[in-house]
Order: structure tokens, then sequence, then C-alpha cells
């Protein structure tokens, strides 16, 4: 499909639909007792085509800001600006599904009294980044259209598979639509935008670099917009829309685009004019290769480096309360710790779990030293040494530990955030202790660069991992916030915490966004989400140390990888120079 077409192209390459197809039914609706976006009413309305039997599940089309964007015609004079009666003609020609729309208004939470104003939901609704969106649709307005029934009696059945489910709109309500999609892949896969704002209200301008880093969706993504635009205080809308583009094709998303020029009578604006021409063409391309599963892409370059195509995440375990602390052995056994239980687990090479110990007196971090010596660290046993798995012996008393790492020259550092002291603590090889850090906003997770000269610690509170450069004498020189975390909308930190490195350089780093993995330069190349969205800590295991494990909460997942994980009781590895 052309990229940039003539008004007059238009209408040659998009003619509008053969007259008279059956029409559907619309009927008006009115939601309100959301607990996601409480005090709030809106309309909504509900196309149901003709073809629908009320037997066989319908396709679904969410089309956000409801008439002002769907130019919904309650009588019978459906032009072509009208989404059902063009889903009527669609339809009808076989170009689309069978597919139920639900045209939906944003919230209003209605004025206190005669002299007040509502309060207008549709920019937080709309243009914010996170779950909540995709969650009222999903949670709330759906299970209520699913209520319903038509005219003649036909329930209201929508498919539950994602890859027939399509969710749209025009300005804030395209952005809203590629976030409900990007945020619920498994609920929708289709988005049609429309001069959408990937800008700077609330945070939408972040999306072509999150696109870029994250682990690809399965999405299928048509963009439209024009040259004229808005280009206001919150960005320029014409060059974001070409930068998400770009960003989708880079990654190796499913997407295609129709960009119009300026000219007379508003077209290229921020108006529907042009949107409402290319509307029957983009409706074919985006339901073309309905029947088949929408796939996710490669992923950038640097994805591509270290993940495996065709493999995922697996689950490990699951049941747990809280699961922390991954480490490997020599052998690549992988144990953790379920710290509420205070019982330590091994994962086997074969993938299976066995539990290990019945209690490690709360240890929150693991390490094996050079020696292949089983080391333990928590608030209340300070720093030990596991003879056997019910057996310990102090090799540092008085640490509020929560993780740490053991050098292949038999010393630990400890990160100790206890008691608000916020410490880093080093230990030598007789158990002789010093603090050789303060201050920083809740360490956490550490470990080191496979060379054992720099030290990684990660500041839960912020969205920074620090580096240090190790001293002969286990001091720290040189402090700096080196690696900048990307942070989830909905928080304020990116609640870093465990830390690992691979042989070449890269430091992998336990988020609330997942794993994010980071050149040695400090930049985060690559986003990789767990399947349940948490994600404490992580190691690398295996026979070959590239099955990336992750403690996940109450569960804990591995996949494999291309890289090799380093352990810092094997020699100090000089990794290659970043490319910078």
């Amino acid at each position: 499909m052309p990229r940039l077409l003539s008004l007059l192209a238009l209408l040659v390459a998009a003619p509008l639909f053969a007259a008279d197809p059956p029409v559907g039914e619309v009927t008006r609706h009115k939601f309100e007792g959301s607990k996601i976006f409480p005090g709030t009413v809106r309309d909504y309305w509900v196309y149901v085509p003709a073809q629908y039997d009320g037997k066989t599940p319908a396709c679904l089309w969410v089309n956000q800001d409801g008439p002002q964007y769907g130019a919904i015609k309650l009588n019978k004079d459906r032009t072509a600006a009208d989404g059902p009666g063009q889903f009527d003609k669609l339809i009808a020609a076989k170009d689309m599904p069978v597919t139920i729309g639900v045209f939906v208004t944003p919230g209003v939470v209605p004025a206190a009294n005669a002299d007040a104003l509502p309060r207008f939901n549709r920019s937080f609704e709309y243009d914010g980044l996170g779950d909540a969106y995709a969650r009222f649709l999903i949670e709330e307005l759906l299970p209520a259209v699913e209520k319903l029934k038509t005219a003649d009696g036909r329930e209201i059945k929508i498919s539950k598979n994602p890859n027939d489910r399509a969710i749209a709109g025009a300005s804030s309500g395209a952005i809203c639509a590629f976030t409900a999609a990007w945020e619920r892949p498994d609920s929708f896969r289709r988005v049609f935008s429309s001069i959408g704002t990937y800008v700077g209200l609330r945070g939408g301008n972040d999306y072509p670099t999150l696109v870029r880093k994250f682990e690809p969706r399965p999405l299928r993504v048509f963009l439209e917009d024009g040259e004229n635009d808005l280009n206001i205080y919150g960005g320029d809308w014409w060059m974001a829309n070409q930068e998400m583009q770009r960003a989708l094709k880079f990654a190796g998303y499913q997407v295609e685009h129709l960009w119009t020029k300026a000219r007379e009578n508003g077209f290229g604006g921020h108006n529907q004019q042009h949107a409402t021409l290319i509307f029957p063409e983009a409706m074919k391309w985006l339901w073309a290769d309905h029947g088949k599963e929408i796939v996710a892409g490669k992923g950038s370059p640097q994805m591509q480096e270290v993940l495996l195509p065709g493999e995922g995440w697996k689950l490990v375990g699951e049941g747990y309360k809280f699961t922390e602390g991954p480490i490997a052995n020599a052998k690549g056994e992988v144990f953790f710790t379920d710290v509420p239980e205070a019982k330590t687990y091994k994962i086997a090479l074969d993938g299976k779990v066995e539990l290990f110990s019945e209690t490690n007196g709360k240890a929150s971090g693991f390490a094996f030293g050079p020696g292949g010596e089983f080391y333990g660290v928590g608030g209340g046993i300070g720093l030990v040494k596991f003879d056997s798995p019910l057996k310990t012996t102090k090799v540092a008393d008085g640490i509020a530990g929560n993780d740490l790492v053991a050098l292949h020259n038999g010393t630990f550092y400890v990160t100790a955030p206890g008691n608000n002291k916020n410490e880093i603590v080093f230990v030598d090889g007789k158990g002789e202790k010093k603090v050789v850090d303060t201050g920083i906003k809740f360490p956490n997770g550490i470990t080191t660069s496979p060379d054992q000269t720099l030290l990684y610690v990660a500041e839960s509170r912020t969205h920074w991992v620090w580096s240090f450069q190790i001293q002969p004498d286990g001091s720290l020189k040189h402090k700096q916030k080196f690696f900048h975390l990307h942070v989830p909308d909905k928080a304020d930190e990116a609640s870093a915490d465990g830390l690992k490195v691979d042989r070449d350089g890269r430091l992998y780093v336990a988020t609330n966004l997942g794993v994010q993995f980071c050149d040695q330069a400090g930049r985060v190349n690559g986003i990789i989400p767990t399947p349940n969205g948490k994600c404490a800590n992580l190691c690398f295991g295996g026979a070959k140390f590239d099955v990336l494990v992750a403690t996940c909460g109450d569960k804990v997942y591995a996949r494999k990888v291309k890289v090799t994980g380093y352990n810092q009781f094997d020699k100090p590895h000089k990794p290659g120079a970043p490319r910078l």
C-alpha cells in the first residue's frame, strides 16, 4: 500500500462500497459504577451486524470517543463517515469478519452542583500510559456488553481470541487504543490509529523508545496522519506518528500506514477527513490475515543478540509466597528462597524443583564461592555459610543484609538497607567487615562486572543502578549513578532488585517492567517482560549458564537465551568494549 496518496488517488484506489448491504443494529447504553475510574459515567453504543447469528462468538471492534470519532449516526442515512454503516458493507463484502462494535465515550464525573464543572476524564483515561483503561474494558465494560441482547433476542457473544479483537480511535483515542493493545495483547491485537497523540501530554512521547526496546508484542497496527497535524505545547503530532511507524517497523511489528500532505479543505490536519476516506482500505488491511495468529516480530538487533527465536518463558514452579535470591552453582543448578517461608529450593538441570532446606533463617540473598561454598545473607542471620541444608557457620555478624556477591578472591559485598542505614558492607576473607558506602536509597541487588573491577548496586527507590570502582583493599571509588532504567507510568521508581551480568558485560536488572538489560556503558538495550508482570531477582543457570531464571512473586520462570551468564566464583573475565 503506498505511503503517501493524493486525494484523487485515494478516491480511485478506495471506492466506497456496494449499495444496500444488510443493515446491522445500533443501540445506545449508559455505563456507570466503574471501580477503575470511580464516579464516572459514560455512554456507549453497540453495533451488531445482521450476519451475527447469536450463537457463534463474533469478532470485536472497540472505538474510543464513541460518536465523536466513531461517527455513529442513529438514523438510516449512513454516510462514509459512519462506522457501523461501513461495517455493514465491509462485512457483506467479506472484507472483514462478522464483528460486534462497541463505541464508547470517555468518562465524566458529574459536577457536584449546578455552579461547578464536571471532571472530564478523557485525557486521564486516554493519554496516560499503563493498563488502567485496558482493564476497564476487559473487566468492566465488555462484560456489561455481553449481558445485553439484541432487539430480536440474540445474545451478545464476543470471541475471547485476541486475534479476533481490534481497538481503534483518533487523536487521544488512538494512543488509548494502542496502549490498551500494548498492555494487553492477550485481549487486543489489531489497532487502528488516526492522528494519534504520541506526544508529551502524559508520557506518550516515550512510546517510540519503548517500542524499540521491549520484547515485541503480537500486534498488527495501522497508522494514519497528515503533515498539517498539530504542532503545539505537547509536541508535534506529525513527527510523532512517523516516529511510531519507524519504531514499529524497526522492532519487526506488522505495521502499515497512510500519510497525506497538507491541502485545502482540512486534509492533512488534526481531523478525521483523511481517516474517513481511507477507512475501508485500512480495514481490509487490518483484517486481511484474519484466521491466522498475529505473531510478534524478532525485535531490535540488541534483542536478537540475547533472545532465541521461538523460546519464551516457561513456568518452573508456583505456589510460593515470595521468591527471591536465585543463584547457580558450578553445575548450573539454581537455588532460590521463598522468603516468608524461609525455605530453600533447588532447580535441577532437568528443570525439576525440589525442596533443599526446610529453613534458611529467612535468607534473602545467596552466593556461591570459588570453592563451591554456599553463602546466604539476611536481616536476622547476617552473612553465613551453609555447611549443609540445615547447618550454618557465621561469616560476619551484625549485618542487616539484603543481597550479596561473593568474588573469586574470597571477599564479599553485601547490601544492607536495614534500619534505614542503606549501607554497602565489604567483608574480607577473614570475616572482617567495613562499611564502604552509605546514602543509596535502599541498596538492593548487587553484582560485579565480569572483570570484577566494577561493583554495581541497584537503588530500588529510584531508576538508577550505581557503579563503583573496586579498590585493592575492598574500598570503593568513583561512585556514579550509571545505569539509567525505565519506569512504568504508574510507578515513581523502577524497583530495581536483583542484578547479574553475562560474559559479554551486559547487566541484567530485575525491575517492575521485567528484566531490563543494559550495555556496559549504562544504557538499557532491551526490556523482557515476565508472564505475570513481576520480577524480583534473576540469575543464569543450566549446564551452559544459558538459561535465564527469574523469581516473580509466587512463581519462578525460566527461558533459554543466546548469551552465557558470568559467575563471580569464576576467574575474572574481560569482556569486549561496548559500542559507543
